[in-house]
């Protein structure tokens, strides 16, 4: 009997450990806005606090009537969702940014990052909404303790007056690195350290990186990684120090996947490491007919706007050491 009832009581502990070895599948598609029905441009970091993951987003006007040109990219609010297990989301509410100099402010792509004692977002930020991309932008800098609420800080002083799409890692030696866009040099990736978060050198461009945006720069299975969006799925590199970058052949999540809402090249991705698992978390913007110049998007069959995106999660692969490979249409299992 005694041995009976310490099996029962350990019943609880032993099914739970079987759940969490056995992973959830993420749902396909992984999530879209309720609001503006545009997500793009992926971030996710962790609540210390509660446990708790948070997607930060840009939150694009899909859904905007009667706009000009790119308007609907412009006046573009931060969205967060939460998650439990970084496979399910739930929309929680919008980022409450405590910078707004220009009426009508434009806030895109954030890159979140907590120190152990509070949170930091690198923003990028355009004075207004346009019919068209030819306007400065910046990256300014923001805190906040509970992920809700952002104190801004300052603007970042780096290699231009219009950049944008800010991915930042911390270094083995406690130090702070940055990626980001610099539109002028033909869409280049640029680079900056810091020791604090706050105060940055830049280092200028990358060489031997062409044309790209939204780079993203993590540590995993021995190696630096580098992913960055050509428009045509992204472009991957491996270092040993994160500083000189490799090229590997071809382009990841190029081909249309066959899941739905994923038929179309992955943009702009944020990559989550749990141990031996890597995935990447990106955006696909609904298939659209080829226009005519000045022609504009039709009425879908499904009711949805043109505009409108979803964000998508697969497993990254990387079998020897070298190169990393990806089946979006495989289930997808987060562990």
């Amino acid at each position: 009997m005694r041995l009976l009832l310490l099996l029962l009581a350990l019943l609880p502990a032993v099914t739970g450990c079987t759940q969490r070895n056995a992973g959830v599948e993420a749902p396909k598609p992984l999530y879209t806005d309720p609001v503006n029905h545009g997500p793009t441009d992926p971030e996710i970091v962790q609540n210390r606090e509660t446990g708790q993951w948070y997607m930060f987003y840009t939150s694009r006007r899909a859904d905007l009537r009667g706009g000009r040109g790119a308007e609907w990219v412009h006046g573009s609010p931060i969205g967060i969702a939460v998650s439990d297990d970084l496979a399910h989301w739930d929309y929680l509410q919008d980022a409450e940014i405590g910078y707004a100099p220009d009426p009508d402010p434009t806030y895109w792509a954030p890159a979140v990052v907590d120190d152990g004692k509070e949170y930091h977002m690198y923003l990028t930020y355009v004075p207004g909404i346009f019919p068209d991309w030819g306007h400065p932008r910046h990256i300014v800098h923001l805190t906040s303790n509970d992920l809700i609420h952002w104190e801004f800080r300052k603007v970042l002083d780096l290699i231009t007056e219009k950049v944008i799409d800010a991915g930042v890692a911390r270094l083995p030696d406690g130090t702070w690195r940055m990626w980001y866009n610099d539109e002028p040099s033909g869409k280049r990736i640029a680079w900056a350290d810091s020791k604090d978060l706050y105060e940055w050198e830049d280092h200028g461009l990358l060489p031997d990186i062409e044309a790209c945006e939204g780079p993203k720069a993590f540590f995993w299975k021995g190696s630096w990684w580098l992913i960055c969006d050509e428009w045509k799925g992204f472009a991957v590199f491996r270092s040993d120090d994160a500083e000189h970058w490799t090229r590997q052949p071809g382009n990841l999540l190029q081909e249309p996947g066959t899941g739905p809402y994923d038929d179309v090249a992955a943009n702009h991705c944020d990559v989550v490491v749990r141990g031996d698992h890597a995935y990447i978390y990106y955006f696909c913007h609904l298939s659209r007919p080829r226009l005519q110049p000045g022609e504009r998007p039709g009425p879908r069959p499904d009711g949805l706007s043109p505009n409108t995106t979803f964000i998508q999660v697969a497993e990254l692969r990387c079998e020897d050491g070298m190169t990393l490979t990806c089946d979006r249409n495989a289930v997808t299992v987060i562990y």
